[in-house]
């Protein structure tokens, strides 16, 4: 009888082992799920232009924040007609952050973003909003007119470019920067300005910048992505000063880039993810547009390289001077 009792004592005591345990296991917390972000390049993400820097800010982002997000990165979906299919897979295959990086995704968002009320979508230097929708975008303007003064006080000829791609969003304004930076050097300076009509038309700004430098122009800034090759090309060959855009492109000719600046996006996806995080995304009153600039340090100027020695240390203290000053929102800029 003595043994009978014991065996039961001892069935009793690993039940009871055995149903702590289980209670135990499922009072833990659960781990956090991981968002699915699906970034969507227009480009490639080494073109060390638009497309690269966003791709470096997402993976910084990611990097911080690992525990939290699983990153999907799609590159070359550029034509519009491609956008809206590319954004309808991965907002039906579960993912909560689908990103259009680019102007031509507007449209496309726009309209994909009305169908799938419950998954954040992030545009890039775009236009429209929506209740599901955070844009983020660049101050180009101040970009510009800091790389018009830099361009003016470099120019020996007193003839300066601009190269863009597409009108419209921040290109746009960027170039009325630019025109008003170097007036403000050289209220007489003769500029001249060419829109591709395409951000990948390599071989149009190519040509446009060569002409441009055959003209007696000898310093030339460009505002990103394809195009910049191609003005970057023609800088090399006709061996003249070129600006940079987006990412420092010093390595692509590095007797003949002047300077340029540099996007930060990973500080726009730090405000734009906590907001997914606490919930305010969806909710309305949200700030529509996350812009990066040079007072938040989303916008900066790469290092001067002047081979050639234009820059005399009078004008590099003056591009220091506006740049503080952007920093701090002590010049008017244009208004597009």
């Amino acid at each position: 009888m003595k043994r009978i009792v014991s065996i039961v004592l001892v069935m009793a005591l690993v039940i009871t082992a055995v149903f702590a345990a289980g209670s135990s296991e499922s009072s833990a917390p659960a781990a956090a799920k991981k968002l699915k972000v699906a970034l969507i390049l227009p480009g490639k993400s080494d073109d060390v232009s638009f497309n690269q820097a966003m791709y470096r800010g997402m993976k910084e982002y990611e990097a911080k924040h690992s525990d939290e997000i699983e990153l999907r990165v799609v590159e070359g979906v550029y034509d519009v007609a491609d956008i809206e299919p590319a954004l309808i897979e991965y907002a039906d295959n579960g993912y909560d952050v689908v990103i259009g990086h680019g102007f031509q995704f507007s449209d496309p968002v726009k309209k994909v973003a009305a169908m799938y009320e419950k998954v954040a979508f992030l545009l890039g230097c775009g236009m429209y909003d929506a209740a599901n929708m955070t844009r983020y975008d660049v101050q180009l303007e101040a970009g510009g007119y800091l790389m018009g003064v830099t361009a003016a006080l470099a120019s020996k000829t007193g003839k300066v470019g601009v190269i863009g791609g597409g009108m419209g969003s921040e290109i746009t304004r960027g170039h009325e920067g630019f025109k008003a930076g170097a007036k403000s050097v050289n209220a007489n300076i003769d500029i001249q300005e060419v829109y591709t009509g395409d951000w990948n038309d390599t071989a149009g700004a190519y040509e446009a910048a060569v002409g441009m430098y055959d003209s007696g122009v000898d310093v030339i800034w460009h505002s990103g992505d394809g195009i910049g090759l191609g003005v970057v090309n023609a800088a090399k060959e006709k061996n003249q000063y070129v600006l940079g855009n987006v990412e420092d492109q010093r390595s692509l000719a590095p007797q003949n880039v002047l300077s340029g600046l540099q996007y930060e996006w990973a500080n726009a996806l730090e405000t734009i993810f906590g907001t997914i995080k606490d919930g305010s995304f969806f909710k309305e009153g949200k700030e529509a547009c996350i812009m990066i600039n040079v007072e938040n340090g989303g916008l900066s100027m790469t290092s001067i390289n002047d081979p050639k020695g234009y820059l005399d240390d009078a004008a590099k203290a003056k591009i220091a001077e506006v740049l503080d000053k952007l920093g701090k929102n002590e010049i008017a800029l244009p208004q597009v």
